[in-house]
């Protein structure tokens, strides 16, 4: 069920920036109208949003601030979309963070630097990378069936969803999750008669050049210097245009973006190393891993962790 996104209408969490906001530009270039739903917008956003207002010729974006952790304001973002455009087409839970110090594996609720709190008893890296897209999907196929129409849900994966990675657990864990709802849902695009259709897939990017890693000092310690291999945000959200306008890309797609474009199979699948797209990373990055755990040891085993490496 491909979908041609020109005079369509969709809802990008996370568009203030980095993949998002390219798939956004690219979705308002093509004439498809955009809800963007973030906390706050970067210059390039505010900037896009200037170009397509609510008074301008085709395509329009709306801002529509919104912290994806909050089930009320991710409804508000459908009304939004209800109130200008009469409704969402497509639908991109988007926003995702890459496990900041602040809410860690390695950095306990109750330690120095963790930002989670004990008495709510959540991790809010899980709030925003599994449970935001979790309701947002949900949200969606009620939107569409409500409305009695087609609709495509993009979620954003990673390569991290098809293999493990020792310094960040949660955002891995996040991942297999996504993967695991988009393979789950392949049968909506094919439901009886009465039913409208409604494809959800995804797509799984390497290593990409975004604020998240830019702006985030800590993170690019984990990237090797000597040969980063970022991807072009732009190319991802080309693919994730594919994802909607292709016959192919039926609900339950996953394709992988690194160096190399291709399908991710459920079964016996070479993961990003055969497929040309395994991120490179820092050989030592794990020495921080190891020291955020050496600070959590009892005084009769404080022998330094840091000094056997």
């Amino acid at each position: 069920m491909a979908m041609n996104v020109s005079g369509k209408t969709a809802i990008i969490t996370g568009a203030g920036s980095g993949i998002n906001f390219c798939f956004a530009r690219l979705l308002l270039s093509k004439g498809c109208n955009v809800v963007i739903a973030d906390l706050r917008l970067r210059p390039e956003a505010e900037e896009l949003v200037a170009q397509y207002t609510l008074s301008s010729n085709g395509a329009k974006a709306v801002f529509q601030e919104t912290d994806v952790t909050d089930w009320i304001q991710l409804d508000r973002m459908f009304a939004v979309a209800i109130a200008h455009f009469g409704g969402a087409d497509i639908v991109c839970p988007g926003a995702g963070v890459y496990e900041p110090p602040s809410s860690s594996f390695f950095i306990p609720p109750g330690t120095p630097r963790s930002e989670d709190i004990l008495c709510n008893s959540r991790y809010a890296i899980i709030d925003i990378n599994i449970h935001h897209p979790l309701r947002v999907t949900q949200m969606a196929v009620g939107h569409f069936l409500a409305q009695n129409k087609c609709g495509v849900v993009v979620h954003i994966s990673s390569v991290a969803g098809q293999e493990p990675f020792f310094p960040t657990p949660f955002y891995v864990t996040s991942k297999h999750a996504i993967n695991g709802l988009v393979r789950s849902l392949y049968r909506l695009e094919n439901p009886p008669p009465h039913i409208p259709k409604i494809r959800v897939n995804a797509v799984a990017p390497g290593r990409i050049l975004t604020p998240l890693w830019t702006d985030h000092p800590e993170k690019l310690k984990m990237v090797n210097q000597e040969n980063p291999g970022w991807i072009a945000p732009e190319k991802v959200a080309q693919v994730m245009l594919d994802l909607i306008q292709k016959e192919e890309h039926v609900g339950g797609t996953i394709i992988e973006v690194g160096d190399n474009i291709r399908r991710v199979e459920i079964y016996n699948d070479p993961g990003p190393l055969g497929g040309g797209n395994e991120p490179r990373h820092d050989p030592n990055q794990e020495a921080d891993m190891w020291k955020d755990l050496e600070k959590l040891l009892g005084p009769s085993e404080m022998l330094s962790v840091s000094s056997l490496l």
